[in-house]
Formats: C-alpha cells, sequence, structure tokens
C-alpha cells in the first residue's frame, strides 16, 4: 500500500508545507537524505501551546507530537515534488518539548510523533531519536520536531 493511501486510510490529509517563519529554509537535500527544519505544533485551531509539567498534560503533548511529524512529512513531500511516496525511510527525529525542570517524560511525549510515523509508514516509520527538554520553545509551543529523511 502506498504512503499516500495509508494516510489516507487515516484519515490525515497532509497540509500544505509549513512556511519557515525566519531567516531559514524548511529542508535541505542532500543526496537522498532530507534534513527538514523543526515544525512546531499546530492544530486545525492554530498553534498548540502549553508547558509540560505545569499546564500541559502528557496525551496532550503527545497529540501535539503528532502535529509536528504530519508538518514533517508535509516537508518530506515538498522535497519530493508533490510525491510523498519517493519517501523511503525516517532516519532520525530530534524533539524538543516545553517543560518544566522536573518534567522527565519527555520520550513518552514526542512517542506521539514516532508512534505516528509507525503506524502511517510501517517499518519505514522506524527511526532513531532524541526527546530532550526545553525550557521555552517558539511561540510558546508545546513541542518542536526536526527529522531526517531518506527519499528516492
Amino acid at each position: 500500500m502506498s504512503i499516500a493511501a495509508r494516510l489516507a486510510d487515516l484519515g490525515v490529509t497532509l497540509p500544505d508545507a509549513p512556511a519557515p517563519a525566519a531567516n531559514y529554509v524548511p529542508f535541505v537535500q542532500i543526496g537522498d537524505i532530507v534534513y527538514v527544519s523543526g515544525q512546531i505544533s499546530n492544530g486545525a485551531d492554530g498553534l498548540i501551546t502549553g508547558k509540560l509539567g505545569a499546564d500541559m498534560e502528557v496525551e496532550a503533548g503527545a497529540a501535539a507530537a503528532q502535529t509536528c511529524a504530519i508538518s514533517l512529512l508535509a516537508q518530506v513531500k515538498a522535497a519530493c515534488g508533490g510525491d510523498i511516496d519517493r519517501l523511503v525511510r525516517v532516519v532520525k527525529l530530534t524533539g524538543f518539548v516545553n517543560s518544566t525542570a522536573d518534567f522527565t517524560q519527555q520520550p513518552q511525549v514526542i512517542n506521539g510523533a514516532s508512534d505516528f510515523l509507525v503506524e502511517a509508514l510501517g517499518d519505514a516509520g522506524r527511526h532513531s531519536r532524541s526527546a530532550v527538554s526545553a525550557a521555552s520553545l517558539p511561540l510558546g509551543v508545546a513541542v518542536e520536531i526536526e527529522g531526517i529523511f531518506q527519499i528516492k
């Protein structure tokens, strides 16, 4: 089954790739590797803001991380000239969680992205990963995730 079909089965329509918010490019391709800039948590109602360990629960953080993964795939689709089925695999994610100093469940938050990518892509969605805390993130968002992808 194609990636586009799997996403459709999950009820996911990839949005247009978000434009960069500052002086950087949304992705860089070197050979068959695409490096995607950090994508912030953004849902249908706008930015998903909050601080884990203060005013946001882990489940809500995981849902925010999933929106980051969808934006990452939108950037990969743009890098592939609109054909998401050129994606070979997710290589690595680096997830940043806006959290309090004593919050220790960063991996469970970033699982929202990892679990979604495996569900949507199967084995091609399995990846290496880092999940770290941040004292704050741009615009007060709950999660930001960058990624490295292999394409054909």
